[in-house]
């Protein structure tokens, strides 16, 4: 016999329904098909579960050609992790193709863009070089991309117009990029779409640079979070907005232009928003997913799963869709 004061509950008399009243939000009818060897993408995208993330992937995919057709912004901001992934010319892919309007990068994301255009080749070997105090110290980076800026800047272009050109030649035919195939940058600037680049002073290794001019680098920059804003205006009534691979740079510029906009009088309701990453993080989650539809419709998704593999799914789904 149990010592305890207490004995367990009797449930003898508990009331139960049957399960068909009870019913389920699961349903069969809404499990996965199995895929058809070679019925491609668009068969593969049917195939999904219409259950959680099946149908939220493909409600994105929907809004972006939805916001083609209506002629409304389509905005992709950009974390470094995106473009360091090789996914640059997945993106340019879809910008010829009419699913972009703007790139907004953070630091990060230039950066890597810059030096692929300028060497084919980013993203050292933290570990290795940190120790010898060789970490972000590379010439032509820090030299040339200060050295845009302050072009740029004399000219009010902002960080991304500024480093576009750069690499094009437009200031000097020998600085022309040799790899710029797979430079979003460049195939940005070549077709005349907006790219704004968003810094945090000390975040950026060509902060470190003996070229760096903080007072031309803060100009500039906010020059292109006021064009982010102009872009971001047309997200009203049928845009999208996909954050991929930035956790909090680009979240806070997403909201504060959200912000600034409705506080200046401009409409800005019923869009779309998307993360997409391989983590969610806070601040996507509330600045970009939930907060900007408070009280204005629209809808927000959160896509989890590895930018080089998500973001060309996505792309493909869009190429099958799209005319």
């Amino acid at each position: 016999m149990s010592k305890y004061s207490k004995a367990p509950v009797d449930f003898t008399g508990l009331k139960t329904i049957g399960l068909a009243e009870r019913g389920g939000k699961v349903k069969a009818a809404d499990f996965a098909s199995e895929y058809s060897r070679g019925s491609g993408m668009a068969a593969w995208l049917d195939s999904l579960p219409h259950i959680l993330a099946g149908d939220s992937f493909r409600r994105v995919v929907d809004a972006l050609v939805a916001a083609r057709e209506k002629r409304r912004a389509i905005i992709w901001g950009l974390g470094g992790h995106v473009i360091k992934c090789g996914l640059a010319p997945v993106l340019a892919g879809l910008m010829r193709r009419g699913y972009a309007t703007l790139f907004a990068l953070n630091g990060a994301a230039a950066i890597h863009d810059f030096e692929i255009a300028m060497a084919c080749c980013t993203s050292e070997d933290v570990e290795a070089a940190l120790p010898g105090g060789r970490f972000g110290s590379a010439e032509e980076t820090g030299r040339d991309m200060n050295r845009a800026i302050r072009r740029g800047d004399a000219e009010d272009l902002g960080i991304g117009e500024s480093l576009g050109k750069w690499l094009d030649g437009g200031w000097d035919a020998a600085a022309k990029s040799a790899f710029g195939g797979s430079s979003l940058l460049v195939q940005a600037y070549g077709q005349s779409v907006p790219v704004t680049v968003h810094v945090t002073i000390g975040a950026d290794t060509p902060h470190m640079h003996p070229e760096a001019d903080g007072a031309a680098i803060g100009r500039a920059s906010h020059r292109d979070f006021r064009l982010f804003c102009s872009y971001v205006a047309d997200l009203h009534e049928g845009g999208v907005y996909i954050n991929a691979g930035s956790a909090v740079t680009l979240p806070e510029v997403f909201l504060k232009s959200v912000s600034a906009l409705r506080n200046l009088g401009r409409p800005l309701a019923d869009f779309t928003t998307a993360n997409f990453d391989f983590l969610q993080h806070y601040r996507p989650r509330v600045n970009v997913v939930e907060r900007p539809h408070a009280g204005a419709g629209g809808a927000g998704y959160s896509i989890t799963g590895h930018h080089e593999i998500m973001l060309p799914l996505l792309a493909a789904a869009l190429i099958e869709r799209g005319a």
